[in-house]
């Protein structure tokens, strides 16, 4: 395979996907390939599509091509289905298990005063948390983490770009 077949081979994987493909995934279905090859691919498919309607950017741990914000409104027209909604109890537990990972729903309650089992629920039909496990506490309580389709709908590589906690309090307060 030539270096342009091998190009849009990559660029048609992505395209295909509809998630964010590792470098794992694209080593794999390209053993030929060194992880460098692939960075130098991917490095001059951003350059390429850099500009255009469509980007090339790296999140949760791997790559895929998005919309740019700046068209959000056109896309929206489509109305091709909204984005998953979130209560304000869903989404203050969110953040609560996105700041404080792995918590338990004893500490996510306590942070916020109430009962969490219908946010924690909805947040795991949504694929947004996981269990991570279970506290070495008396009765073993289960513990709650963030997923990469966490990652994914929040346009994040990892979690060290989520806002600076103090940040996100301020938000809060001015809300």
């Amino acid at each position: 395979m030539d270096e342009l077949e091998f190009l849009y081979a990559l660029e048609a994987i992505l395209f295909a996907a509809g998630r964010a493909v590792t470098l794992k995934e694209l080593r794999q279905l390209f053993p030929e390939k060194t992880a460098e090859d692939l960075r130098k691919a991917l490095e001059v498919l951003k350059k390429h599509y850099a500009g255009r309607g469509v980007v090339l950017v790296e999140v949760a741990g791997g790559f895929r091509f998005q919309t740019r914000e700046q068209f959000s409104h056109f896309i929206r027209r489509l109305k091709l289905g909204s984005p998953p909604r979130l209560s304000r109890a869903a989404l203050e537990t969110l953040a609560i298990i996105a700041y404080k990972q792995p918590v338990t729903k004893a500490e996510i309650e306590s942070i916020r005063g109430v009962d969490s089992a219908g946010a924690l629920r909805a947040l795991l039909e949504k694929g947004l948390i996981k269990i991570a496990g279970r506290k070495e506490l008396p009765g073993k309580p289960l513990l709650y983490a963030t997923t990469s389709k966490f990652l994914e709908v929040f346009g994040l590589k990892d979690l060290t770009e989520l806002p600076p906690l103090k940040e996100f309090e301020k938000l809060l307060e001015e809300q």
